[in-house]
């Protein structure tokens, strides 16, 4: 793996036999994405994700789909996780907590997040139909699974009611987003990190 730090900014580069995956990721940015991963529902989720959680993130991505697409959405998740904590670098002055409501019409969906270095993921997602042409919406939680483990951080995942497939993951991706922003933001309060230990 291939890691490059610099002002809030990550580039992850991986490759396996499986997968090549490639994502440079600004923390402080105002939304802009170039997303490529081979797989249009994931595309579209992590476009959305940037925009409402006002990254700068550029992914791209080839994995062996024509097997399956798990490789690709689980490595995936191992990247983008490796890219925050590296962006994060000492976590000095960050928020460190962030939590937000997100509707989309039916749909309601609530994310919280604790950058505390510690891997934990909650994740209650119930969908009504598991497939939006032909992919398996349930690859979201190994990808989550991934992106926790990677990014040392914990990730409470829930869904309060949805109908439409599509509602539900959209409202979870922007929940992601907002809660995130929150916590990788800076507040001008904080001296250090924010923990009575004095390290995350």
């Amino acid at each position: 793996m291939n890691i490059v730090r610099q002002n809030r900014k990550a580039s992850v580069e991986r490759t396996t036999r499986e997968t090549a995956i490639r994502v440079q990721w600004g923390l402080d940015g105002m939304g802009q994405s170039r997303i490529q991963t081979t797989i249009p529902f994931v595309d579209h989720m992590l476009t959305l994700f940037a925009k409402h959680g006002l990254f700068d993130l550029t992914v791209e991505a080839k994995g062996d789909t024509d097997i399956d697409e798990h490789h690709t959405v689980e490595d995936l998740g191992i990247v983008l996780g490796t890219a925050l904590k590296e962006a994060l670098g000492d976590k000095e002055g960050i928020r460190r907590f962030g939590w937000a409501w997100v509707p989309l019409d039916e749909t309601l969906a609530h994310v919280v997040v604790d950058l505390s270095g510690r891997p934990y993921l909650v994740y209650h997602v119930n969908l009504p139909h598991r497939s939006i042409k032909g992919f398996d919406l349930g690859l979201f939680e190994d990808f989550f699974q991934a992106f926790v483990n990677h990014g040392a951080l914990n990730l409470h995942v829930n869904v309060s009611y949805g109908r439409n497939p599509h509602h539900i993951m959209e409202a979870v991706f922007k929940a992601w987003a907002k809660a995130l922003d929150c916590a990788t933001g800076r507040d001008d309060r904080i001296t250090g990190v924010l923990s009575t230990k004095g390290s995350l």
